[in-house]
């Protein structure tokens, strides 16, 4: 990366020389991924579409999330991100798909999962990977940090 760019400018880059596209799957950030992506001009050349999928329902409908998925592990595991990151890369036929699903908080955590964990997902024509986190503060350093990481997980992918 280099020392006077964003990490969105880096990975729009590192997208661009490779001739890659990318698609986005998100809940818990509702699209700050996204927005990220295209605050960078040009970002036509990379990015192809990015959705919001909250409920598990349209985690379902839009990206082939297996319902017995989520039964048996819930919207926010390692086991839905890899879906939602497969599904959303299948469905745009873009070179990377990325997904995240998480806690933003305050609300909805529980000792199993409490706020601030996170899995974000990215699929590749070399596989699928998951990381998973658990970040501090409060909604917003949340999304922000998630953000953040998704990102530097694209740009790592794509200087590897």
């Amino acid at each position: 990366m280099r020392a006077d760019e964003a990490l969105e400018e880096s990975v729009a880059r590192l997208l661009t020389a490779r001739g890659l596209t990318i698609s986005t799957a998100e809940s818990c950030t509702g699209g700050l991924l996204a927005k990220r992506l295209t605050d960078v001009s040009g970002s036509s050349l990379y990015m192809d579409r990015g959705v919001i999928t909250y409920s598990n329902r349209s985690k379902q409908e839009l990206l082939g999330v297996p319902e017995k998925t989520l039964i048996d592990h819930g919207a926010v595991s390692a086991e839905t991100a890899a879906a939602m990151a497969e599904g959303i890369r299948r469905l745009s036929g873009t070179g990377i798909g990325i997904s995240i699903t998480g806690i933003a908080g305050p609300t909805g955590g529980t000792p199993e999962k409490p706020v601030g964990l996170v899995y974000i997902g990215l699929a590749t024509p070399d596989g699928v990977t998951v990381d998973k986190y658990n970040f501090p503060g409060e909604r917003a350093a949340v999304r922000q940090t998630t953000s953040d990481a998704a990102l530097e997980m694209i740009r790592k992918y794509l200087e590897g």
